[in-house]
């Protein structure tokens, strides 16, 4: 027969178990909870400030695939370690995600304080971490907030704390962000831009742009980049510097483009049939094993040739999960898609992807073209891109050429294709098809001469 003492002792026991994180032994999601709930209660009748923390790994994932989950775990293993040696007898350190940890300091009371803190457990976390007989390098970014009302609840500072967090990571690693009322009128409005960008993409109120690429020798035009716009009843036009990352972050960036993908072609299919069409798929799509059924299937809805169309990635695209984009690059290419590297020399690859990825084609950066005529350095890197494209038999286009002189200069160095403000603005389809129609009649007049 089991004691009423020995059945307390198990109901501990269970709660206990319930509380903590089985890897690193520190306390999990609902014991953080739990802590700053308790808290929250005991000021309630003066609520003195206090700061809680999120702690987010830099880099985590990649150093996981390169040592092994069995490394990986043996480095939050020591990171757990670390953090919770660096506690004082108030605070509280849990472990809340796979490589996010939270932190709670009772006796923190303003930002300067929790900033000063956070960047003390980011240095901690920087010393090298055994891996074997290997090392390895960690950053950490943090996202902070505090409590100063009685009207907050655990779940609102730690939304806050991650809104910071989200700050942190932005603006590059090894950064801490404690957040401010105007990160809270930032996250308002993105949510308000999400919603809206939802309705509008179930509505189908996105359009397709089109912007020329032409040759820049003859200047005709050979093709045109898909843009898509956005203007919203309430929100007015929205830029797609502002939307399309959000599309990204939620999760609405797959509709959005099939969406935009299905009204392009539809578009271009009354176009020349020399012309080809240019979309861009975005990183996460490039993780997404049901893209490439996705542009299939458009394709074969909308009747338009695949042959005619090509598709632009980034390197950073690239870097997210190498493998998955190689399948799916390969699946668009055995149909006959045509694949373009954009944005080439700003992202996080190497040359090195240029020879594992088999690319048709690569898109010099607006960076480097904006300052040919008067920096020394751009105009040798276009000139070496030039020469290390026509070694590996690839097309090059020329992005963000706005003025005669520049578009001269790519000529003289043996560019052959060019896109920018100089041959034209991204338009809608009515608009390009009027573009077409004058061009079209100014050959014939040409001819004619």
């Amino acid at each position: 027969m089991q004691t009423s003492f020995g059945t307390g002792q198990a109901n501990r026991e269970s709660t206990d178990l319930a509380f903590t994180d089985p890897l690193t032994g520190l306390g999990n999601h609902r014991r953080f909870f739990d802590k700053v709930d308790r808290l929250i209660s005991d000021r309630a009748d003066d609520p003195a400030p206090f700061t809680v923390g999120i702690l987010d790994l830099d880099g985590f994932k990649p150093i996981n695939d390169l040592f092994g989950h069995k490394a990986g775990d043996d480095i939050l293993i020591q990171v757990a370690m670390r953090l919770r040696a660096s506690m004082d007898g108030h605070s509280t350190v849990c472990r809340i995600g796979a490589d996010e940890f939270a932190y709670l300091y009772p006796m923190v009371f303003s930002e300067e304080a929790a900033a000063e803190k956070s960047r003390m457990l980011i240095e901690i976390l920087s010393a090298p971490y055994d891996v074997g007989e290997r090392t390895a390098r960690l950053s950490a970014s943090v996202g902070c907030s505090l409590f100063y009302s009685g009207d907050e609840t655990t779940e609102i500072l730690i939304n806050k704390a991650e809104t910071a967090l989200y700050h942190a990571k932005r603006s590059g690693r090894g950064r801490v962000v404690v957040y401010t009322r105007e990160m809270e009128e930032a996250a308002k409005r993105v949510t308000r831009i999400e919603q809206a960008l939802r309705r509008a993409v179930s509505a189908g109120e996105v359009e397709p742009h089109f912007q020329p690429i032409v040759d820049l020798s003859t200047r005709r035009t050979i093709g045109f980049e898909t843009l898509a716009r956005w203007t919203d009843r309430d929100l007015g036009s929205v830029p797609p510097t502002v939307f399309i990352p959000i599309a990204e972050e939620r999760g609405i960036i797959g509709p959005l483009s099939q969406l935009v993908l299905r009204k392009a072609t539809e578009a271009a299919r009354s176009w020349p049939k020399d012309l080809f069409l240019s979309f861009n798929l975005s990183p996460s799509q490039l993780v997404d094993q049901n893209t490439g059924l996705h542009i299939l299937a458009i394709l074969d809805r909308t009747g338009f040739d695949p042959r005619r169309l090509e598709i632009e990635i980034t390197e950073t695209g690239l870097m997210n999960d190498p493998a998955s984009a190689e399948k799916i690059v390969e699946d668009l290419r055995r149909v006959g898609i045509r694949v373009s590297l954009d944005d080439f020399g700003t992202g996080q690859s190497s040359l090195g992807r240029l020879r594992e990825f088999h690319f048709d084609k690569l898109k010099i950066d607006r960076a480097f073209v904006s300052s040919i005529l008067d920096d020394r350095p751009s105009e040798h890197i276009i000139r070496a891109i030039l020469a290390m494209c026509e070694g590996l038999g690839m097309d090059v286009v020329a992005e963000g050429i706005e003025e005669e002189a520049q578009a001269d200069r790519l000529v003289q160095f043996g560019c052959a294709g060019g896109q920018g403000y100089l041959f034209g603005k991204p338009v809608d389809a009515d608009a390009t098809l009027g573009y077409l129609r004058d061009s079209f009649r100014g050959a014939l007049r040409a001819k004619a001469i």
